[in-house]
This record gives structure tokens, sequence and C-alpha cells, in this order.
């Protein structure tokens, strides 16, 4: 080789005992050490090797849809929730951590161009454990399959109603919810009962029960009357998770229901009208029960009308909640019993609503039409209601109510 190409370089260093000088005894244990060293590292080799090799089995399993997935249509049942706005695969990525499919690109596969998946509604689905994504696919495109479905109609109260005559009971936000929580678990049907929903309204602190601010004062002045909580609970098609606990299912309604009438303007209003929002809710809750839609907004300025003055609203409504019964005319010893609600027996406003207000009765509460009118009476069977200040005229109109057998909304 051409010295062009030489490098300068040190010299090798020792290290330890040269060989020539250990005696046989270290030779020996020198090499035993030396094995040691090399089993070691072919072992951590190795070991690497079964983790990044286990590492691409398991990637490939969950993700790209190979390696020995799930078949049938599942063992056990088990409920999951899909949330709005939620993707085919957050769909697939909410069934894997239930155990409910083996991969995520299986069930997406599975549905794609599925128009019912695609379009799936937020809410609680029973489906099976350790099933092939075909049949998950199936299972949640299946209406039957979605639980926690409930649907609370405008005017509904708290408890049952029963109607005097026919004997026909209403069922309550109570019982509403209790049933939409009943589910076939596993051979075994479970339901939230409306006692404990009722219990929970009774018991529990009202902050612990989401009840908004603008309502504390009146909730609590009402201690531990389950009452206390009549038309937080809004009107409208709620998700309630199946197995949550009656605490947790009667604050998530409360504080949803909260934010709807938040997000109807409903605080904007009251500051307008200079009442609390709490009392626009008692307002739209007497117009949802004394009137028809068509009238709901010249009912609401009766009502305000009224409190002007101020004048009893002498609603037979209100006599009627706190007796969860609905009844075509009360009697004199009904109307003379003095409740918190009772608008024969004292002026002003019942303690609180007597159901739960649809958006336009709300609506009638908030933009009352203009007008000088104290008293209304339906006084036909078509539902034809006529308004008027003067208190005479007012008892001829009851008298043509009477004449044509309309009674039930005289004032």
């Amino acid at each position: 080789m051409s010295d062009d190409f030489d490098y300068d370089r040190s010299a090798p260093v020792a290290v330890g005992r040269p060989r020539a000088r250990m005696s046989r005894l270290e030779r020996v244990r020198a090499r035993r050490n030396r094995n040691r060293r090399r089993m070691i590292g072919a072992a951590a080799a190795a070991l690497l090797t079964v983790v990044v090799v286990a590492a691409v089995f398991l990637g490939a399993k969950l993700f790209s849809g190979s390696g020995g997935g799930f078949t049938g249509e599942g063992k056990d049942d088990v409920i999951i929730q899909v949330h709005d706005g939620d993707s085919t695969t957050q769909i697939g990525q909410t069934l894997r951590e239930a155990n409910a499919i083996s991969t995520v690109k299986g069930f997406v596969d599975a549905a794609k161009d599925n128009a019912t998946i695609a379009a799936i509604q937020p809410g609680f689905y029973l489906v099976k454990t350790e099933m092939s994504a075909p049949a998950a696919v199936r299972r949640l495109a299946d209406p039957h399959n979605r639980v926690g479905k409930l649907v609370i109609p405008e005017g509904r109260q708290l408890d049952d109603v029963a109607e005097v005559g026919s004997g026909k009971v209403t069922d309550g936000i109570f019982t509403l919810i209790s049933k939409a929580t009943c589910v076939q678990l596993n051979g075994q049907r479970r339901c939230v009962p409306a006692a404990d929903l009722r219990k929970v309204a009774e018991q529990a602190p009202p902050a612990a029960l989401n009840v908004p601010q603008w309502a504390i004062r009146p909730v609590t002045a009402l201690g531990t009357n389950h009452r206390r909580l009549e038309g937080l609970i809004a009107p409208g098609t709620w998700n309630v998770d199946p197995l949550a606990s009656p605490q947790e299912i009667v604050a998530k309604l409360v504080g949803q229901s909260a934010d709807h009438y938040v997000g109807g303007g409903l605080l904007d209003t009251a500051t307008a009208m200079n009442m609390s929002p709490y009392q626009i809710l008692i307002v739209g809750s007497l117009v949802q029960r004394e009137a028809k839609p068509h009238d709901f907004a010249k009912v609401a300025r009766v009502i305000y009308n009224r409190l002007a003055v101020p004048q009893k609203l002498e609603f037979d409504s209100t006599v009627n909640y706190p007796l969860d019964r609905q009844e075509v005319a009360t009697t004199d010893a009904d109307r003379a019993q003095v409740t918190p609600w009772n608008t024969y027996a004292a002026e002003g406003l019942p303690a609180t609503p007597i159901c739960s207000p649809g958006d336009d009765a709300l609506a009638a509460a908030e933009r009352p039409e203009p007008g000088d009118w104290l008293y209304f009476v339906t006084v036909d069977t078509g539902g034809t209601t006529l308004f008027t200040r003067d208190y005479e005229q007012h008892l001829a109109n009851i008298e043509l109510a009477r004449h044509n057998g309309v009674l039930d909304s005289a004032r």
C-alpha cells in the first residue's frame, strides 16, 4: 500500500490483566463471563424480535382486519353509546373498546354504503360482545336495539295524572323515564323504578341535580317536595343511559333542559319583562294547560294583565295540579284548599310550573299578544274562545258556554 494512504494510529491499550499472567482459575472465570455476556445479548435480541412481531401482529389484527376476528352473532349483551357527530370509525372504536368487534377496519368495511349506519341517531344501543363486523352493523341498523330513548310530550307533569270519570291515566315524566330505562340484559329485564327517581327529586341537593342558578331559590323553598323539580325537565326527545343511577339520570335531564331553555332565549326575555326566568317558565306552564295553541299568546296576556291589577288568576288547572288529576270542573271544596299552587286561594303565580311547557307555550309567555283582556272562556266544542276585559260580557260568554255544554274553560 502507498505511503500516501498511511494513517497515524495510536497503539492499542491493553485492558485487564494479560492472559499469560492469569492463573488457571482466573482464565476459567474470564471464559465463563464471556459466555454469560453472549447469552444475555442473544436473549435480549430474541425478546426484541418477539415484541416487534407481536406489535405487527396486533396492529394488523386491530386495524387491518386480519388475524382471526370474531365470527357469529356475538355472546353477552352490552350497551354502547353513539355520540352526536360520531363517524363510522368512531363508532367502530366504541364497539372495539366494548369488545363487541375485533377490528375497527372490519366494521368500517362492513358498514360501507349502509345508509342506516350513515344516518344513525345519537343514543344508546344494545349490542353483543364478540360479534362479527356484519353482525354489528345489523344490530346497530335495527331500531329495536336502540334503548334509553325518552320522549316527553308537551304539558306532562312529573306524576301520573288520572282523568276523573274515565279512569284513564296519563303517564307522568317519572313513569316515562322509568319505561325508557327498561332493557333486557342477558335474559334479565331491568328498569329504574319511578319511585327511585321521585326519591332523588325529593332528597338530592339542587346543585347535585344540575338545577340552574335561576331556579335554585324557589326549588330550595319547597324543601323535600319532589314537585320542586316540576317544569325543569323539558318536553322533547332525550337519550337516557339505562345503566345510570337515578340521580345521574335526573341530573342530566335537568341540566340538558336548562341548556334548552336558555338556548331559547329565556334569560333575555325575563330581563326584558322584568321577571325571573323561573316566573316565565311558570307562565308558560299555565298557558300550556289553559289554552289551545292558537290562543296561547292571548291567554299569556290575560295572565300578565291579571297579575298587574292584581287579580287572582283562578285557574282550575292549578287546583287539579297537586291532586294529580284532570277534571272538567273543580268543586267549591277543591278550590277552597290552600296549597302552594291553588290560584283561587292566593294571588300571584303558583309556587312552581304545573307542567313542562312546550316551545310554543314558552314563546307565548315570552311574547304575549297585545290586549287588555282579563277574562276568557271557551264557548263551543270546536275550541272557540272569547276574550274580554268587561266582567258583564264575560258572564254572558259563560252563559253561552253553558248553553253549548262547555264549562271546563270558564274564567
